[in-house]
């Protein structure tokens, strides 16, 4: 028996593009966002996008899409920025956003998946839509375990953490993620290092989404004056913003910053293309980061394409369908766990039945009926 996925929140794909490399099926994937359709359904034959708000769907719509006796496993990575640190202050109360953890556990509830998947950030546990969405999980009978998961242990070169949750009715869940085979070498050189060389406000013509934004003439000198793992007290005084000289500016060391060549990037986000909004220099050339090196660091393929042939790119939307993805290596952790328990289940349902002197189900249909 074939796992068959639905992801919801789907986004450009990341979390699809993993569980397919496990070897899970994915019949569908559903996110309010438009500008996903090329990206996800280009680079994930066989997998559909619908443009939808998760708010809205119903049982009915998802129970179309799983194959009658399949394992049915429904993915709903939210939105992470209602749960991030920055949020607290900044939330106000007509932010839809927050509830959309209440509505993934309302079609959990209604369609009763056989499996449960969900990331998010490591702070979505102290909110109270995760603490209701486990109470419910678990009062439907499922085996629940989340922990917040390192994904440079799941070979993303990156210094992410994401809590990953998983569920089962099918039985007990092993207390840990299975690694994809991966490089032992996680650092930004070894991920980008084979990109051609480009110069801020450039592009590559072989790949139109490996292009860096323009840097002004004071952006340019600061960047060369940065060291790779530095931070802008490296530079001259005459070249530090005033913002550097208050002390609320001494805690933000890591913007106007450089990556370190030889380790793994720090988180990226949907700014991952500005020089000032974190460490997101390049650790040797003189620009920001591209989105194509950004969804490398993300663990997406070298050529996943998030842009149609011949269609405009805009860095504010690569910037959102990169940084809000699923690093594509820990949608294929999450989908290798989630396939060595369901063969462990069901190995162990026919060592029961053996061992009663039953014939397993399977072999059970195959006798002939009598004449």
């Amino acid at each position: 028996m074939k796992i068959e996925a639905i992801d919801l929140f789907c986004g450009a794909g990341g979390l699809t593009r993993g569980l397919l490399d496990a070897g899970v099926v994915v019949k569908a994937g559903f996110d309010m966002d438009a500008a996903c359709k090329h990206a996800y359904e280009h680079n994930n034959v066989g997998s559909k996008f619908h443009e939808s708000d998760v708010s809205q769907l119903t049982k009915a719509d998802l129970e179309r899409h799983w194959s009658k006796g399949a394992i049915r496993l429904l993915a709903g990575c939210a939105p992470c920025q209602p749960f991030s640190t920055a949020a607290n202050a900044a939330r106000t109360p007509d932010d839809k956003r927050y509830d959309l953890l209440d509505h993934f556990s309302r079609l959990v509830t209604s369609s009763l998946p056989d499996l449960v998947t969900m990331e998010n950030v490591p702070r979505v546990k102290n909110h109270p839509p995760f603490e209701r969405f486990v109470e419910r999980l678990r009062k439907h009978k499922y085996d629940v375990w989340f922990k917040t998961v390192s994904c440079t242990d799941v070979g993303v070169p990156q210094t992410r953490k994401r809590m990953v949750l998983l569920a089962s009715r099918l039985g007990k869940l092993e207390r840990k993620l299975v690694a994809p085979e991966f490089d032992a070498d996680l650092s930004v050189r070894a991920a980008v290092g084979h990109l051609k060389a480009i110069d801020a406000g450039t592009h590559d013509k072989d790949d139109p989404i490996h292009v860096a934004r323009a840097l002004n003439e004071l952006n340019l000198t600061r960047i060369r004056a940065s060291k790779p793992g530095g931070t802008w007290e490296d530079w001259p005084e005459h070249l530090r913003s005033e913002c550097h000289t208050k002390d609320s500016g001494l805690s933000y060391r890591s913007v106007y910053a450089r990556m370190s060549a030889d380790a793994p990037s720090p988180t990226i986000t949907t700014q991952f293309f500005n020089f000032g909004t974190g460490r997101f220099g390049h650790p040797e050339q003189d620009r920001s980061l591209t989105p194509r090196e950004a969804a490398i660091l993300q663990s997406f393929p070298d050529d996943y394409q998030f842009v149609a042939d011949g269609e405009p790119v805009y860095m504010a939307v690569l910037g959102r369908l990169i940084g809000n993805a699923v690093p594509p290596k820990l949608g294929e952790a999450i989908g290798k766990t989630l396939i060595s328990h369901s063969t462990a289940i069901a190995a162990s349902k026919r060592a029961t039945a053996r061992a009663s002197g039953r014939k397993p189900r399977s072999q059970a249909r195959q006798r002939p009926r009598p004449a």
